[in-house]
């Protein structure tokens, strides 16, 4: 039985054996100590916030402190230096006071070295499965949250919460934690959801590669994570709000989580995209089509619109908001490092200088009441509106031409085998008033024309250009309404048939806005197209033509085509423009790594990285492996060949081959040659 002594220690000396208590200030670190790095701040923080709460569970073994053979009526503290540290630290906060008496076990028949070193030996750490389940039973009895379990461990919540979520795995797969059948990393990655049956079905499909990162991802496989466009566009607080859950990694970065519910996701997504739509209704335009991906393959013509000269009053109020605007962001590089009443007033400003220069353009009346507009998601989850397109059967029909009285003689004539159209031009030549010219004649003297416009178009190039970019524009912007006396075919082949996705990628929306700025920019009468081209000037004009060049260019290789000229001539244009594919291509694992065989993959980490990465790699499982490549070589710069901009060198010899293939025999001439004879 433990012997209790109460006493002044200054007047009495205990025997070895029994329990006293001594004021806090009378307690000194024993310097046989055998803990010479001294404890964490963090430690003794936990120490206190558990005695706060609990008291002090276990004793501390003091011997008495002497000098020349005398006791000082202070103790060495022998074990418990951590706890008399924590017990300090309550004073610092107040709450205890430093005489606070401490409940001590006198040990003078023992070695103090000894007891301090068997005290931080001679025991066994919990294992951190049974630490994790018991903070998970306090939190399910007792209902503590993370907040009460930290503040009596001296835990911060976060850790508190990470160890429920490990708490809560299921208990299979603790079990094999236990018996080291699994890493804490891997317990982590399947603590990533509640669901056991879904953590156990994973665990069993996994191969003998169980990366952590493999499990999350076959664990949200079905999941859509939170930078995808459509929970960016809902945003997590009104998906929350509608019933949905988000799934939260505690171990890792996860970016937002996962949104566990894609089908609500995309059913708030139509709804709010229906409300926009009903916006565009409600200004007057026909119809609005929702949909969450942009239908390229629409087919229809558009319709931009056109300037409009704002009235007096919306010009003196927008250049006295444009100066204000600018008085006020003077001198700051942007709004946070305003007072806040200035950022608020220039931001106001700026969105009424925006409102107002909307007006400088505007969609004809027409055009609305026949047209529509498509509202769907861009690639950042904004959304996005294109208007102004004309379904064919809203296109407006040209009226018939009225037929004249000789062209209705001349089919009677024929009808009744009487004339063909020469003896019809004959008569007319003798007299026959009002009567057309013959067909045949037509042919011969519009022949004679074109070549008279061919001999003078080859000596205006400026004209020429004017001519070509017309011809070009007409075919691009306005899709067969209107005609060219060029017999040019401009086609541009829809990629969207060769790689899925394409047209939603960043690439392609920056594209299809070039497009629409240069369309905008364009009368909407295609008679008007042509001298509309004819006043640009030249740097613009060519911007045009440039742009309209570009959508026709296909170095696409299909399976079917033998010939490979296109591809080279493509990387002739590559190397011409110094095309860097590492701006607009990402190598992943669906739309490269998933595609391509193991030893392929193998190869092309070897390459990016290195050759210790692809033996790493090599065992796993092909998706595994898929995943991993990706993930290596993501950020390395590295391109397959198809995408690379080969050397000059390369360009020629490739040129060289495809030209042998298809010369005939005996070569012609240089056409310049012959030309310039």
């Amino acid at each position: 039985m433990t012997k209790h002594a109460h006493m002044e220690p200054a007047t009495a000396q205990p025997v070895s054996g029994v329990e006293i208590f001594v004021p806090l200030n009378k307690l000194k670190k024993s310097p046989r100590n055998a803990r010479k790095v001294p404890h964490g701040q963090d430690a003794i923080d936990a120490l206190a916030a558990s005695i706060q709460h609990k008291g002090m569970i276990q004793n501390l073994v003091v011997e008495p402190e002497t000098k020349d053979g005398e006791p000082t009526g202070c103790y060495l503290v022998t074990a418990g230096e951590g706890r008399r540290l924590a017990q300090l630290l309550r004073a610092k906060r107040r709450q205890i006071k430093r005489t606070q008496p401490i409940r001590c076990y006198v040990d003078t028949e023992n070695d103090a070295a000894e007891i301090s070193l068997d005290e931080n030996v001679t025991r066994t750490a919990m294992h951190p499965a049974d630490q994790f389940e018991r903070f998970h039973e306090l939190s399910q009895t007792k209902g503590w949250g993370a907040e009460e379990i930290g503040a009596r461990f001296g835990v911060s919540p976060e850790i508190v919460k990470r160890r429920l979520r490990l708490g809560a795995v299921s208990p299979k797969l603790m079990e094999i934690y236990r018996q080291d059948g699994l890493t804490l990393d891997q317990l982590a990655a399947f603590a990533i959801t509640d669901d056991h049956a879904r953590q156990e079905q994973v665990f069993d499909n996994l191969s003998f590669n169980k990366e952590p990162w493999i499990i999350r991802r076959d664990l949200t496989a079905d999941k859509v994570p939170a930078d995808d466009r459509r929970a960016l566009f809902i945003g997590a607080e009104a998906y929350v709000e509608a019933g949905g859950t988000i799934i939260r990694d505690l171990f890792t970065d996860d970016r937002g989580g996962f949104f566990e519910d894609a089908g609500l996701l995309d059913t708030l997504v139509i709804e709010r995209l229906r409300e926009i739509a009903g916006d565009m209704l409600a200004e007057g335009w026909k119809w609005a089509e929702v949909s969450i991906d942009f239908p390229h393959d629409h087919g229809l013509r558009r319709h931009y619109p056109q300037a409009v000269p704002l009235s007096q009053d919306d010009e003196a109020r927008l250049s006295e908001a444009v100066s204000e605007h600018d008085t006020l962001i003077e001198g700051y590089s942007s709004y946070d490092e305003m007072p806040e009443k200035d950022a608020r007033r220039a931001e106001d400003l700026l969105a009424e200088i925006d409102a107002i220069s909307a007006k400088r353009s505007a969609y004809d009346p027409e055009v609305v009441a026949r047209g529509g507009a498509f509202v769907a998601l861009n690639s950042q989850g904004s959304v996005r509106i294109e208007a102004g397109y004309v379904r064919a059967e809203d296109e407006p029909q040209p009226e018939p031409e009225p037929e004249s009285e000789g062209a209705e003689g001349a089919a009677r004539s024929v009808e009744d085998g009487g004339t063909d159209t020469d003896d019809i031009g004959m008569e007319a030549e003798d007299g026959g008033a009002g009567k057309p010219l013959p067909d045949s004649l037509i042919r011969d003297l519009t022949a004679h024309r074109t070549l008279g416009l061919r001999l003078a178009l080859g000596t205006r190039p400026d004209v020429a250009m004017v001519s070509l970019t017309h011809a070009m524009v007409l075919q691009v912007f306005h899709h067969g309404y209107g005609r060219s006396c060029l017999d040019i075919a401009v086609k541009s082949e829809a990629l969207g048939s060769h790689a899925e996705g394409i047209a939603d990628t960043e690439a392609a929306e920056t594209l299809a806005a070039r497009h629409d700025a240069f369309g905008a920019a364009l009368p909407d009468d295609v008679g008007d197209l042509f001298a509309h081209i004819a006043g640009l000037d030249t740097e613009r004009r060519m911007a045009l033509l440039a742009h309209c060049v570009s959508l026709t260019v296909n170095t696409v290789k299909v399976p079917w085509e033998r010939s490979s000229g296109n591809v080279v001539a493509g990387d002739v244009l590559a190397r011409a423009l110094d095309l860097d594919m590492t701006a607009h291509w990402t190598p992943d694992t669906r739309g490269f790594f998933g595609r391509i065989t193991k030893a392929q993959i193998g190869d092309a980490v070897r390459e990016a990285v290195s050759a210790e990465a692809a033996e790493r790699i090599a065992p796993m499982k092909k998706p595994d492996m898929a995943e991993a490549a990706a993930q290596l070589v993501a950020g390395t710069g590295w391109l397959p060949v198809p995408l690379r901009t080969p050397a000059a060198v390369e360009i020629e010899q490739a040129s060289d081959t495809v030209m042998r293939m298809s010369e005939p025999e005996t070569a012609d001439e240089d056409a310049y040659s012959i030309a310039a004879e």
